[in-house]
C-alpha cells in the first residue's frame, strides 16, 4: 500500500472574514491511499488556531506513512496518534480506500442510514451591518443564516439580519470574540431576535465563566470541544457539541464522538473548516444525527473539485461516491 500526501490551495471568490481575520484561500492537505488497482483519498485542513500549518502536516503524514506503511488502519491511527488535520486525511482516505475495495459505501461499512438531503446553515461573514443586511437578502433561498460576529456591533448586525430577513432561521458564531461581560449584556437582546443558537461566544481557556449561567440562548462548543475528554468538562456549560473532522482527527472517531455527545442528552452540530467538496464529503454521514449542519464551505470556492456536493437553496445533497466514499 503506497501512502502519499501534498498541499493544494483553492481561492474564494471574495473574502471570508471571522473574528480572528480573514482569508481568502483554503490551504488543503490531500492523502492518497493506493494498491495499485485501488486509490482512495482524503482532505484536510491545517488550522493555525490549533497550531497547524501545511507543511508540519505533511511531514506527520510522511512519518506515520513510513512507520506503518500496509499495515496503517483507522484503529491503528485512533489509538496511536493523536487527532489532528493529519490524522484526519488519513483516516478519511482509508474510508474511502475500503469503500472502493470492497465495492460498497463508506455508509455501509460504518452501519449507518443513507445519507439524505438535509437543511443547511448558509454563513454570513463577518462584516458591518449594512452589508451583512445587504447579504442576508441576497441569500434568500437559505432558510438557515450563521452570522460571524466579532465584539462590536453585536446586537446591531444580528438586528440589521433580522430586518432584511424576518422569515430566516438564525445562529451566531462568535469565534471566541466575547467575554462574559458582553455575553451576558447582550444575550437577552438577541433573544428578543429571535436568534437560536450561539457558537462559542467566549474564549476556551475562558469557560469557567459560564459555570452557573443559566443561558437564555443555547450555547454550542466548537473551540473548547474536541475529544471524549473535553465532552465531559463541558456538559454543564453547552447544549450543542460542534463535531469537525478536523479537531476529531477523522472520521472514525467523530463516529464515537456523536454517539457520546447524543448520550449525555446533548446535541451534535456537524462543521467543518473552510474546505472543498472532499473534506465536507466524510462528515456528510454524521448530519442524520445533528440538529444543525454547518457544511457550506464549498459555495465560497471560486472552484470546487468534480463531483462536488450540491448545496442550493438551503438542502445540502449528499455526495456523489465518485467524490468519496
Amino acid at each position: 500500500m503506497i501512502i502519499s500526501a501534498h498541499s493544494e490551495s483553492w481561492p474564494l471568490k471574495g473574502s471570508f472574514s471571522i473574528s480572528r481575520g480573514s482569508k481568502t484561500s483554503v490551504n488543503v492537505v490531500v492523502v492518497e491511499i493506493s494498491d495499485g488497482s485501488t486509490r482512495g483519498i482524503g482532505e484536510a485542513v491545517p488550522y493555525p488556531r490549533y497550531n497547524q500549518g501545511v507543511e508540519e502536516t505533511l511531514e506527520i503524514i510522511q512519518d506515520i506513512a513510513s512507520r506503518q506503511g500496509s499495515e496503517l488502519t483507522r484503529d491503528l491511527l485512533r489509538q496511536q496518534y493523536p487527532p489532528n488535520a493529519a490524522r484526519n486525511a488519513l483516516d478519511c482516505a482509508l474510508w474511502d480506500f475500503e469503500a472502493k475495495k470492497n465495492a460498497t459505501s463508506a455508509w455501509k461499512i460504518a452501519g449507518l442510514s443513507k445519507p439524505v438531503p438535509v437543511t443547511g446553515a448558509y454563513s454570513l461573514s463577518l462584516e458591518p451591518p449594512e452589508r451583512l443586511a445587504k447579504n442576508a437578502r441576497d441569500a434568500i433561498n437559505f432558510p438557515l443564516l450563521k452570522v460571524k460576529l466579532g465584539k462590536d456591533q453585536v446586537v446591531e448586525s444580528v438586528a440589521a439580519v433580522r430586518d432584511a430577513r424576518p422569515d430566516a432561521r438564525i445562529i451566531l458564531d462568535a469565534n471566541e470574540a466575547w467575554d462574559i461581560n458582553m455575553f451576558e449584556r447582550v444575550v437577552s437582546a438577541l433573544k428578543q431576535l429571535e436568534v437560536e443558537m450561539i457558537e462559542q461566544p467566549l474564549p476556551s481557556e475562558s469557560d469557567e465563566a459560564l459555570d452557573g449561567i443559566e443561558s437564555e440562548i443555547p450555547l454550542c462548543a466548537d473551540e473548547s470541544f474536541h475529544n471524549a475528554d473535553d465532552l465531559q468538562r463541558l456538559t454543564s456549560r453547552y447544549e450543542i457539541f460542534n463535531i469537525k473532522l478536523d479537531k476529531t482527527g477523522g472520521l472514525t472517531e467523530a463516529l464515537i464522538l456523536a454517539d457520546r455527545v447524543l448520550s449525555e442528552g446533548k446535541k451534535v452540530m456537524v462543521g467543518s473548516m473552510m474546505a472543498t467538496s472532499l473534506g465536507l464529503a466524510p462528515a456528510m454521514l454524521l448530519t442524520h444525527r445533528a440538529a444543525y449542519v454547518d457544511l457550506d464551505s464549498s459555495v465560497w470556492l471560486a472552484e470546487d473539485r468534480q463531483n462536488s456536493i450540491c448545496f442550493e437553496d438551503g438542502i445540502l445533497q449528499p455526495p456523489d461516491p465518485n467524490l468519496w466514499g
